[in-house]
């Protein structure tokens, strides 16, 4: 690991030196990356039609496709995974890892989506071989492995090229051993591409796009085998591959905030106010496992307003989200070069004194309250940018709603003053506003208590649950 410490000292002076120089001797203004806060940077850098590229950091995805819609045969996908997970919740009376547990239900979801009977997982119903494709996602090296790939892509690359003697030598300096982060994952998502190719789906073209739901399928109508210089089966994986991997933590995290923040004893009347709410809905909205369907759950305002106070202070992806200026242009009055790194952090973007008022409190109440001037708010509310691969508010409402349905949920342990944590690519992120993140062997512990609420169709019972979240 010193060889790598020193590449990094060493490539960090050089770009200090070089850009030094740049100043003193070649222009006054150094092309680095810059980071834009306001709601004018944020239509001409992500809005529609923006001409604003993607930088090398996306190859990590392989980005292909963008769509996942929560209608039809998708709906009922999130509805399946509902059902799991209260059914979870209600085997596992002592006690239930929440954090664990939310990923297994968007890990199921997304694969469900995406590959069908062709790569689901089956975390929820207790496949222990699914389920350990969540500790790969956690492992704790990935912080470390992230930072390289990003900042010093070339020297990871070459350090990873090495085999026989002197790639035992080098292993000495990887950031994350091998198999590192998603190898389970990409795995997966390989051995799921291969089935479906194999399947009658791939070459029957009327059954592949009529009768098969998953997005696999619709990427496959531009396989080559399809249309001349179409896609191969490595540019369908990865176009499957890039939903999944940006659908797992970000759908998880945000649930786990959205519990744990409704769960502080300063937010039991923001607990009861949804509540009420939720079992207001009536009968024929609900389905024969009282799941509120996908039309009942959009007009919650309320429910709402806690999603976006949650994404507000807690976005799972609060680091920037860079762009490349394709060609010289002006934003907010500064002339930006071609070529240029830009970005927005969605963290500053919600702290914004001149928008939000007591920006570290969490209130619910700010997206509803006229005298809050929510037209404004709501301006510079943008929950995922334009990232935002698999409506995540609508698979949000869903769950919390059937799950408030059935429970009130308050903290117990010292979760009420330790803060949950998540990594964003390798930074860490939590509620400053507590006395810290507690940590044990990389792991944060934390509990929370779920009580069911009375009614003539839910048993009386106690769960509680553990929420663990994997950090440094």
């Amino acid at each position: 690991m010193a060889i790598a410490v020193v590449a990094a000292a060493t490539l960090g002076l050089a770009f200090l030196l070089y850009h030094l120089c740049f100043s003193l001797f070649i222009s006054p203004l150094t092309k680095i990356p810059v980071s834009l806060n306001s709601t004018s940077a944020l239509r001409i850098m992500y809005g529609a039609g923006s001409a604003f590229e993607r930088t090398s950091f996306y190859n990590i995805f392989h980005a292909y496709a963008k769509s996942a819609m929560l209608k039809g045969a998708n709906a009922a996908i999130v509805e399946a995974k509902i059902r799991q997970y209260l059914d979870l919740i209600a085997r596992q009376e002592g006690s239930n890892e929440i954090f664990a547990s939310l990923h297994y239900f968007s890990l199921d979801t997304m694969t469900d989506f995406l590959y069908g009977k062709y790569g689901k997982t089956s975390c929820l119903e207790g496949s222990e071989a699914d389920r350990a494709l969540v500790d790969d996602i956690v492992d704790v090296a990935r912080r470390r492995l992230s930072w390289f790939t990003v900042h010093l892509p070339r020297y990871t690359a070459w350090l990873y090229s090495w085999t026989g003697l002197f790639g035992k030598v080098a292993r000495g300096s990887y950031p994350m051993q091998l198999p590192n982060t998603y190898t389970g994952v990409r795995r997966h998502v390989m051995i799921a591409c291969q089935e479906f190719a194999r399947s009658p789906a791939a070459y029957d073209l009327c059954e592949s796009v009529e009768q098969t739901p998953p997005l696999i399928a619709k990427l496959w109508k531009n396989h080559y085998s399809r249309k001349t210089g179409g896609l191969d089966d490595v540019d369908i994986a990865s176009g499957c591959a890039d939903h999944l991997l940006a659908g797992i933590d970000t759908t998880s995290d945000a649930l786990m905030f959205f519990i744990w923040s409704l769960s502080q004893p300063e937010s039991n009347r923001s607990q009861q106010k949804l509540v009420g709410e939720v079992r207001s809905i009536s009968q024929e909205n609900l389905n024969a496992h009282h799941i509120p369907n996908v039309e009942a759950s959009d007009k919650l305002p309320y429910v709402n307003a806690v999603i976006k106070e949650t994404l507000r202070l807690y976005a799972p992806l609060p680091a920037p989200e860079p762009r490349k200026a394709p060609t010289a242009t002006v934003i907010d009055g500064y002339r930006i070069p071609a070529g240029t790194t830009v970005s927005i952090l969605p963290y500053t973007l919600y702290r914004n004194l001149k928008v939000f008022l007591d920006i570290m409190q969490f209130n619910t109440d700010r997206w509803m309250d006229p005298s809050q001037n929510t037209v404004e708010i709501s301006r510079w509310f943008l929950a995922f940018l334009v990232e935002a691969e698999c409506a995540l508010d609508s698979k949000m409402t869903r769950l919390v709603a059937a799950v408030y349905r059935k429970y009130t949920t308050t903290t117990i342990c010292d979760i009420d003053i330790v803060s949950p944590g998540i990594i964003s690519r390798y930074e860490m992120f939590y509620d400053e506003g507590c006395g810290g993140v507690k940590v044990s062997f990389g792991f944060h512990y934390y509990c929370t208590k779920m009580k069911a609420l009375p009614s003539h169709d839910i048993s009386q019972e106690h769960i509680h649950f553990n929420t663990l979240n994997w950090g440094i």
